[in-house]
């Protein structure tokens, strides 16, 4: 049941009545955070752009969790990432060196490889997850949609009397 309710809150949120680009800005948001591991100082900075700026909440955690899955399977790259950015860029001594020694910056957690290679790799596939997902919501939102609706195994979950007692359980407490 839990898959089908995050697939279902997945869909829910490209029908969303945000624009493809809130819905895109916060599931890249979302990505960043989801990577990197929990309590850093980046982090925190990105839950307040993410709360900040005019983007889609609930895609922010859904990235957020969808991401945080599958952030452990890449840990090992990030590791080797995050040791090479430490390490093997001597260029980048002097700057880990003044951050260490700065009042603030070492509760970023940066000096960790996994912290360091997950932070930054989320960066960097900012611009793509955005851009991906601008279009993917825009191509859900004028031809999947229609599509998805035809499917049988929609119409059938949508007609359960499972679902139907689920969406009146969860409705209870929401007044009209």
């Amino acid at each position: 049941m839990f898959w089908l309710k995050f697939v279902s809150n997945f869909l829910k949120i490209l029908r969303a009545g945000q624009t493809p680009a809130q819905i895109a800005g916060a599931l890249a948001l979302g990505a960043i955070v989801g990577l990197s591991p929990i309590l850093t100082l980046q982090g925190v900075v990105v839950w307040l752009i993410i709360f900040v700026i005019d983007v889609n909440l609930s895609a922010a955690f859904f990235a957020y969790a969808a991401f945080a899955m599958i952030g452990y399977l890449f840990d090992p790259l990030f590791n080797r990432f995050g040791y090479f950015l430490l390490v093997d860029v001597t260029a980048l001594h002097g700057l880990w060196t003044y951050l260490y020694n700065a009042p603030i910056a070492p509760l970023s957690r940066f000096y960790n490889t996994v912290v360091l290679g997950s932070f930054v790799s989320g960066v960097i596939l900012f611009i793509p997850i955005y851009i991906g997902m601008k279009k993917f919501v825009v191509a859900y939102r004028t031809h999947i949609h229609e599509k998805v609706e035809k499917w049988k195994i929609y119409e059938i979950l949508s007609r359960s009397s499972m679902v139907k007692w689920y969406q009146r359980v969860r409705s209870l407490g929401v007044k009209p």
